[in-house]
């Protein structure tokens, strides 16, 4: 796991943050002078596998200087069924668009993305992401 105070000099700029899901992904999009996130998409996702023509599209309008994926943990830091596939995405990600990735360990991003939410019936992938971001932003 990197530690974001270690590069926080090398990173500043526009950032995507991730909440990696099996069926939907959630996007963020922050920046380090601010140290803010605010929700972006929400990328469908079939059977772990990614639309990567819609993260494309948002890397070519965003054109971040960095990754931050949250990796799904328990609540007791042990890592879940989902971990090491967000640990994968991340590393396409960095991969496919040759940006460096952070992860951070994350649990109840999405109960609460819940209670930040006031239409509980939507999708909230992207408030999740925004929360992870947030939250990586801040240990800087």
């Amino acid at each position: 796991m990197t530690n974001p105070t270690t590069l926080a000099a090398e990173v500043s700029g526009v950032l995507l943050g991730f909440d990696f899901g099996l069926k939907r992904i959630g996007v963020a999009v922050g920046q380090t002078i601010s140290r803010t996130a605010t929700p972006e998409a929400i990328v469908a996702s079939r059977d772990g596998r990614p639309d990567w023509e819609h993260i494309s599209r948002l890397f070519e309008a965003w054109k971040p200087s960095a990754i931050v994926v949250g990796l799904p943990m328990r609540l007791n830091g042990e890592p879940q069924a989902l971990t090491q596939p967000a640990r994968k995405f991340g590393q396409r990600l960095s991969g496919r668009y040759q940006t460096p990735v952070f992860y951070i360990e994350e649990q109840l991003s999405s109960i609460e993305a819940e209670s930040r939410q006031k239409h509980r019936d939507q999708p909230m992938d992207d408030h999740a992401a925004q929360i992870i971001l947030e939250n990586w932003l801040n240990a800087l």
